[in-house]
Order: C-alpha cells, then structure tokens, then sequence
C-alpha cells in the first residue's frame, strides 16, 4: 500500500516539482498515516470496552472522538486506492498486468491475514472469545479463511476482520476501475460510482433486495475510488500540483466534523453511510496534500522513526490487536478495575504496548518478509541470508 516522495530528506522536507516527483521510490508521510489509523483503530477498541452503550458515549469529553473508530477505516481504505493508483498513474493509468497484480495483491494480504486468523481462533478458542460474539466454529474458519465474512454470517473470531474482504473485493475491481479512469477519466469514473452507490443508500432503507447490498460496506467503494483519483496529483501539471490540498482538505472536513458534533455519536453512527462518504472527500485531499509535501512540520512528524515504523507494521497491529485487547481485558482488567476511565487508561498502559509489541514481532515473520521477496523462490533465498528482513519500500 505505499510508493514516491516529495521531500529531499527527513530533516529538510522541500516540495519538488510533479515531473521529479513520480521519479522518487517513496511518499513521505504515508507510512506515518497507516501507522496513525492503526492506532486509533486499536483504542477504539479500548474505548468500547471501558464504555459500553455504543453507539451512545458515556465516556470524558477528551476521549469522546475514540467512538469513531470507523474512520479510520475510512482512511484505510481511501489510502488503499490511493497507494495502488501510484504506479498506474506514473504509467497513464496502465495496470501493468491483471496477473501480476493479483498476484502481489494476494501476496502481501493474505499471508499475514492468515496468520492473524490463525492467531485470533486461537485466542478465542482457549482464552476469550469477541464481545457479544459466540466462539467461532467451523463455519468461521470456512469464511473467514475464504474473505467471505461480509457475504455470509458466522462467529467472528476478531472484530476488526471485517473490513479486510471488502478490501480483497475492491482489489478485483481495480482493474475495472482503470480502464475507465483511463478512457474516460477522472470525473466520468467518480460519478458512475458514486451515482450507483448513492442509490443503493437511497433505496436500501425501502427495497429489501437492495438492503442486502449494504452489509458490503458500499460506500467504501466511493472512497477507494477517491483515493485512486488522488494519486493523479503525482503525474498533474505544477500548477495543480502545487494547489493548497492541506487547505482544502481542511474545508471539506470541517461542515463534515461540525454535523457530527451537533447531531452526537447516535445519529453520526446511524448515518455512517452518508458520513463515511461526505468525509472521503477530505482524506483524499489530506493524501494528495502529503503527497506534494504540505503541511511541512505535518510531514515532518509524520515522516518521523517511531511513526514510520509503526507505518511498516501497521497491517499486524490492524489484523492482531483485537483478540489482545479482549484478552487482556477479560483476564486481567475487568472486575479489578473500575469500570469507566480507569479501565481505559489500564488498557492503554497495559493491553496497547502489547498489541504494538506482538505485532511488531509478527511482522517480522509474517508481513515484512512477503513485502521484500515477491515469490516464494525469492523469499527462501532472501531467509536464507537474512532471518529477519526489512521491508522494503511498496510500490503497490
């Protein structure tokens, strides 16, 4: 999910005009974003079992933004169509193989997922199953195993899972999505998408055929499309190139951020269809911004160690973190803390270093291998000389 820089260096980040841009092997920033979603992802779920009552928050003001860990998914995703769009767009939008890329695709998603499966089975079989979810079965390692779990219903063996099928069937209408991009272009690619998609939101609450469509998550596919479309800016004019995005970004999201603190987290949650796409918009800008550089102290410190290693693993802290926060959570915390605010920041203290810490070491064998070796013939060569790899760059 990663690929091209705008900045000279670390330290002294500089805009470069488009045409040197889309020669760089890395966008700075990027790894930084993953890296912050993953996070919010993971004490979203902390806030949920300090507070119950979801979608309602009974939580501290300061810690109210937490329920709205669907964003970040949000981001996940429009990130995901923007890191793919990457290489097509440094080549006039041409995929450069439908094999080839299914290939890497599958390469880099499922061995991890896999593993996480595995993992998460595991931890709900002999410790603690998912909250307000009965133990997996059969079944579930069948669906799971499949990335049918948003086709067909089944005990959840983690609760983050599901938006990694959407994701797998978003990458079998990418190619799709190119052509179109290619011989229509951006705006004619946007519209057809969104029209049908807005229409299934429409219609679903009336038709109960199209109803179905929405355990799809459809909208994502609004937002992977924008974020597709956002990686033009590294093959735009310098005019466009050098538009204020960080600006804009910031005047999309704030009508966005404003109704959902007016209307509270029980409407917003309700309404996660039309909210998800109003906010795409704003992700897309904030991609594209980072892309070009701006804001420069925002890149810095996204651009900086800590979060850009927490960027490079962030898939495993996204696919493994959820069974660790249960566990800890039903074994040690609950019935020893007070129920509330002590519980979230025992979670944070204990059950968040955890999550980082297993999934780094996770990574080490299960992700990061998979994004430097390509094949398997390469991967047991590379282990071979190295044990440990690091990974190197993606460039979708």
């Amino acid at each position: 999910m990663t690929a091209v820089s705008s900045v000279s260096s670390a330290d002294e980040p500089t805009v470069v005009l488009a045409q040197e841009a889309v020669k760089r092997p890395r966008l700075v920033g990027l790894d930084g974003i993953r890296g912050v979603a993953a996070l919010c992802v993971m004490l979203h779920h902390c806030w949920l079992l300090a507070f119950p009552g979801y979608p309602a928050t009974h939580g501290p003001w300061y810690l109210a933004w937490l329920i709205y860990g669907h964003l970040a998914v949000v981001v996940f995703i429009t990130l995901s169509g923007f890191s793919l769009g990457v290489a097509p767009a440094r080549r006039e939008w041409q995929l450069g193989g439908a094999g080839r890329f299914a290939h890497r695709r599958a390469w880099r998603i499922l061995p991890p997922y896999w593993a996480a499966l595995v993992f998460s089975l595991i931890v709900a079989w002999t410790i603690v199953p998912q909250p307000d979810t009965p133990v997996p079965t059969g079944k579930s390692v069948v669906i799971f195993g499949l990335l049918l779990q948003d086709v067909f219903g089944s005990p959840s063996p983690n609760g983050a899972f599901w938006s990694i099928a959407i994701e797998a069937q978003l990458y079998i209408v990418f190619p799709i999505l190119l052509v179109i991009l290619r011989r229509a272009g951006a705006i004619v690619l946007l519209t057809a998408v969104t029209v049908v998609v807005a229409t299934i939101g429409v219609l679903a609450p009336h038709v109960s055929v199209v109803d179905m469509f929405m355990r799809f998550t459809p909208e994502f596919a609004v937002l992977f499309t924008l974020g597709l479309i956002a990686a033009g800016v590294l093959r735009a004019s310098d005019r466009v190139f050098r538009l204020p995005y960080h600006w804009l970004a910031l005047a999309a999201a704030a009508p966005v951020i404003a109704l959902m603190s007016i209307e509270g987290s029980v409407w917003t949650i309700t309404h996660y269809f039309w909210i998800d796409l109003a906010f795409g918009p704003a992700v897309a800008l904030l991609l594209a911004a980072v892309a070009t550089g701006r804001p420069r102290p925002a890149v810095r410190f996204l651009d900086t160690r800590p979060l850009r290693s927490l960027g490079s693993f962030s898939y495993s802290l996204y696919l493994t973190h959820a069974p660790i926060v249960v566990a800890i959570h039903a074994k040690l915390i609950s019935g020893r803390v007070a129920p509330g605010v002590a519980t979230f920041w025992a979670l944070f203290a204990v059950a968040a270093p955890v999550s980082v810490a297993f999934a780094w070491s996770f990574s080490r064998f299960f992700e990061l291998p998979f994004q430097r070796y390509r094949n398997w013939s390469a991967l047991r060569a590379g282990l071979r000389r190295s044990p440990a790899p690091a990974a190197a760059p993606e460039t979708a």
